[in-house]
């Protein structure tokens, strides 16, 4: 009998023994090549030599030194390195050990931004429905999907959210792109407008959001007009790129796609792709330099923060997304992935719409193609078609509830940057037969 406390009492889950480039390899010997990289996690696969190399190195030299006494090379230079690479006006990097400790990091810096300043007053945030910012009380109360939320909901802070944009299922029929785009995002406007422009702190968004709507990216002037929204009534940008950001979309920083300029970002996962834990919270000079000339001290903090051996598998992931082939080769690779989708489920009976950017692509599964009508959650859809995928040895993200938390499926797909151009079919094949069987 296992001791272990797993995600869910009822699974019987095989025991991952091996990794070998794109697959996981169990104990009985079968592969299954992960084309979600855990929770768009494994972006250079699993068994990357310079990455395990550079732990062992560091192991060797110093494993950890807390951040309350020391600082270390490989945090500064990892530091460094995203800085030199990140949007214009990020300065400052300040590292965790997982994406929902950097949404935190983001929601106290904010507030503590405004009491620095003398503005103790701003105290809201707002986000959007259907968004994921991770599981911690914070994270969870920034998030929007209802689903996750419910049980904890007396344990949470108010947190106001308004529409995602979300336009195959929210546009309105006669509605063009751009207007859809600026209505949904005015929609920021007026919330600010609701609470009180002097109480609002931030807004935070996903640019590509993951998670809990399926790979769905934001519609062209979305985020320009969330930009100047945010200018006007002195409200801070943290774009979360936990899911989406390093690579992910086919730009280190997914917000290089919209052309936005942040105050704070939030990266994980595929920060250190897997071989450790570690994700950064950025923010901004002006942000940093409201701390630092005023109590100097950032009221918050975890054990594991700036951890040597982490940050040096950062540093060796994030030197490898630089090379000068690889972003292109992610575009180029996800052009193939969209295209084996199309030809593959473009015209399926039940799959309503494919959408994405770089490898990160959602496959959404209606019951009416013409309606758009989901399924009733009561097929339990998402959760056979993950388990029909394993069956056929793809690894792949399937979630419920994309309508509202309640209602809908879709399927996560975030493959390694490193697989060849066949894999896109494989992918695609393998998970269209899952479909097929969950639907049988």
């Amino acid at each position: 009998m296992s001791h272990v406390f797993p995600r869910h009492c009822h699974a019987s889950l095989p025991t991952a023994v091996a990794g070998d480039g794109c697959y996981l390899i169990d104990s009985n010997g079968k592969r299954y090549f992960d084309a979600s990289g855990g929770a768009a996690v494994s972006c250079l696969g699993h068994s990357n030599a310079p990455v395990r190399e550079a732990i062992k190195a560091q192991i060797d030299a110093l494993a950890f030194a807390h951040t309350g006494f020391f600082t270390s090379d490989p945090a500064e230079q990892l530091a460094d390195l995203l800085v030199a690479n990140a949007p214009e006006g990020i300065d400052r990097v300040y590292f965790v050990s997982g994406g929902s400790e950097a949404v935190e990091a983001a929601i106290k810096l904010a507030r503590q931004y405004y009491l620095e300043i003398g503005q103790p007053e701003r105290r809201n945030l707002i986000a959007r429905r259907q968004s994921y910012h991770g599981n911690t009380l914070g994270a969870l109360a920034a998030g929007g999907n209802a689903w996750r939320r419910q049980q904890f909901d007396p344990l949470l802070i108010g947190v106001s959210h308004i529409a995602p944009c979300y336009e195959y299922a929210e546009r309105g029929a006669e509605e063009s792109l751009a207007d859809y785009g600026q209505r949904v995002a005015n929609e920021l406007e007026e919330e600010i407008q609701h609470l009180g422009p002097e109480t609002v702190m931030a807004f935070v968004a996903e640019p590509v959001v993951g998670a809990t709507l399926g790979a769905v990216p934001a519609v062209e002037g979305y985020y320009a007009r969330i930009r100047e929204v945010c200018d006007q009534y002195g409200v801070l940008l943290i774009l979360d790129e936990v899911m989406c950001g390093m690579g992910r979309t086919g730009h280190l920083f997914a917000c290089d796609g919209e052309g936005v300029r942040p105050d704070i970002i939030t990266i994980a996962k595929g920060l250190g792709a897997g071989y450790q834990p570690v994700g950064a919270m950025l923010c901004s000079s002006a942000i940093y330099d409201a701390i630092a000339k005023g109590s100097g001290f950032f009221q918050h903090g975890h054990t594991y923060i700036g951890h040597p051996t982490a940050t040096a598998a950062g540093l060796a992931v994030v030197k490898q997304l630089l090379d000068p082939a690889m972003m292109p080769r992610v575009r180029e690779l996800g052009s193939l992935v969209e295209t084996a989708l199309h030809s593959t489920l473009g015209q399926h009976a039940h799959v309503g719409d494919i959408r994405g950017r770089g490898l990160f692509w959602g496959v959404e599964l209606v019951e009416d193609r013409e309606t758009k009508a989901p399924f009733d959650p009561g097929r339990g859809l998402a959760g056979k078609i993950k388990k029909t995928a394993v069956a056929e040895g793809l690894i792949c993200y399937p979630m419920p509830g994309t309508r509202d938390g309640r209602v809908g499926d879709h399927v996560l797909l975030a493959p390694p940057f490193i697989m060849s151009d066949e894999d896109p079919q494989l992918i695609a094949d393998r998970l269209a037969t899952a479909i097929n069987i969950a639907l049988s």
